[in-house]
C-alpha cells in the first residue's frame, strides 16, 4: 500500500506548476484561479488547513465556530444576518501535525445584502472541509447547495445546532429526514453540537486526516485550473487546425483537379495527407517522426477503410474518363472537353471533404496520444490509495464527474 507524503505531494505538485509555462495572455485571463491555486499551495507547504463553515442565514455559524473557541470570536447577535463578510481566525489543537487551522465564517448564503455572493461561495468552495451549518431539517435551498459542493468533490460535514429544545425522538426524526434527502453512497457525517462533541469530532478528524484533506484539495484545485487552462489552449488549437486542414483542403482539391495522371493523384494526395497530420501534431503539442505520422495515416486508413477505398475508385474512375477525353479531342473537334471541368470540380469536391474528414480523425488521435501524462494533478490523486475509502467517497464523485464532462471533444476541428 502506498504511504500518504505531504511533502512529497507538495513538491510533485510544485515542479508539475512550474512545467505548465503559460503565456502573458494565460496570466492575465486566469489570474483570480492562479492566485488561488499558489495560495493553496502555499498552505500546503506550511500545512495550513482551511475549513469552511456555511449555511443559510440565522444557523448559528457563528456561534458553532465560538464554540470550539470556547470564546466570542466571531461575532452574533439575535438578528439574521449578523455575519456579512467572510471572517477568518486560527484555530490551535495539541498534538497536532499540522501548523495551523484556519476556520472561515461566512455570511448566509441566502442573506440579500451580501457583497459578492459568487465570491463568498468560492472562498468557501476552496476550503479543504467544509461546515455545513443546520438548524434543522433541511429545505430545498440547503439540498442545493450541498449537491453543488458534493459535484464539486467536496468533503462536507453537516452540523446540526440549535436543539437545546429538541427532544430525543424530535432530534432523531430530523437526522432520519435529513439522511434521506442526502446521496445513500456519500455517508455524510452529521454531527450534533453539543458541548464538547463537535470539538472531539474535528479533533480526531483532522488529527487522523487533516493533511490527506489539505493535499487532496490542493490537487482538485490544480487539476481545476489544469483543466480550464486547456479548454482555453484546445479553443485556440481548434481554430488552428480548422484552418490548417482548410488550407490542405483546397491545395489538394487544386493538384487533383488540374492533374490529369492518376498515379500523381495518388502519391501526392498521401505525401499532402501525410503533412496534414504533421502540421496538426505540432499545433497538438505532439512533434511526430515521419514513422509515427504513418503509423497514424494507417491506423486511420484501417478504420476507415471505405473512404480510402471510395478516395482511390473516384480519382481512378474520372482519371480515366479524362484521359480518354484528353486523347478523344482530335477526333471531337474539342467537343469532349466538355465535361472536363465538371469532373475536375468533382474531384475537387471529394479531395475537399475526404481531407476535412482525415483531419478530424487525426486530430483526435493525436489529441489522445497528446494527454497522455504520468504527472498531472488528475493522475496524481488516482494514484492515492486511502485506507478508509468510506472517508473519501467524495473523491470518488469528484473523479467520475472529472471523466464524464471532461473529454473536451468538442474541441476537436
Amino acid at each position: 500500500m502506498k504511504q500518504f507524503k505531504i511533502n512529497q505531494n507538495y513538491f510533485l505538485l510544485k515542479n508539475w506548476w512550474e512545467s505548465i509555462n503559460l503565456t502573458n495572455y494565460e496570466k492575465s485571463f486566469f489570474n483570480k484561479e492562479i492566485i488561488a491555486f499558489n495560495q493553496q499551495l502555499f498552505r500546503l507547504k506550511e500545512k495550513k488547513i482551511r475549513i469552511g463553515t456555511y449555511g443559510k442565514s440565522g444557523v448559528g455559524k457563528s456561534y458553532v465556530l465560538n464554540s470550539l473557541f470556547k470564546k466570542d470570536i466571531f461575532k452574533t447577535d439575535i438578528i439574521n444576518g449578523t455575519t456579512r463578510e467572510i471572517q477568518a481566525e486560527d484555530w490551535r489543537l495539541k498534538d497536532q501535525s499540522l501548523k495551523s487551522i484556519e476556520l472561515i465564517d461566512s455570511p448566509g448564503f441566502d442573506f440579500c445584502n451580501i457583497k459578492s455572493p459568487d465570491k463568498i461561495y468560492s472562498r468557501i468552495n476552496h476550503s479543504d472541509l467544509i461546515l455545513f451549518v443546520v438548524a434543522g431539517d433541511i429545505n430545498r435551498n440547503e439540498v442545493s447547495e450541498i449537491n453543488s459542493f458534493i459535484k464539486d468533490g467536496k468533503k462536507i460535514i453537516i452540523i446540526l445546532n440549535k436543539i437545546n429544545l429538541l427532544k430525543k425522538k424530535e432530534l432523531e426524526e430530523i437526522i432520519e429526514n435529513i439522511k434521506i434527502k442526502l446521496p445513500n453512497d456519500l455517508n455524510i457525517p452529521i454531527i450534533i453540537n453539543h458541548a464538547n462533541n463537535l470539538k472531539n469530532y474535528l479533533t480526531k478528524i483532522i488529527n487522523q486526516y487533516g493533511e490527506t484533506f489539505l493535499t487532496l484539495n490542493s490537487l482538485q484545485l490544480a487539476d481545476k485550473l489544469f483543466l480550464k487552462i486547456k479548454e482555453k489552449r484546445l479553443q485556440r488549437r481548434q481554430q488552428l487546425a480548422q484552418s490548417t486542414i482548410g488550407k490542405f483542403s483546397t491545395i489538394k482539391a487544386s493538384a487533383v483537379a488540374l492533374n490529369p495522371f492518376i498515379f500523381f493523384d495518388v502519391a501526392g494526395s498521401f505525401a499532402l495527407d501525410t503533412a496534414l497530420i504533421n502540421e496538426l501534431s505540432k499545433i497538438y503539442g505532439l512533434n511526430l517522426k515521419s514513422e509515427s505520422t504513418r503509423r497514424i495515416f494507417k491506423k486511420i486508413s484501417i478504420n476507415n477503410l471505405s473512404l480510402g477505398v471510395t478516395q482511390i475508385g473516384i480519382n481512378t474512375s474520372f482519371n480515366l474518363i479524362r484521359k480518354v477525353i484528353l486523347l478523344t479531342i482530335p477526333f471531337t473537334n474539342g467537343l469532349s472537353l466538355l465535361p472536363y471541368g465538371p469532373i475536375a470540380i468533382i474531384q475537387a469536391a471529394f479531395a475537399v471533404h475526404s481531407t476535412k474528414i482525415l483531419g478530424k480523425l487525426a486530430a483526435k488521435e493525436i489529441f489522445i496520444r497528446s494527454k497522455v501524462s504520468y504527472i498531472e494533478p488528475f493522475v496524481m490523486i488516482q494514484n492515492i490509495i486511502f485506507k478508509e475509502p468510506e472517508i473519501f467517497n467524495h473523491i470518488n464523485i469528484y473523479l467520475s464527474n472529472r471523466i464524464l464532462n471532461n473529454n473536451f471533444v468538442n474541441y476537436l476541428p
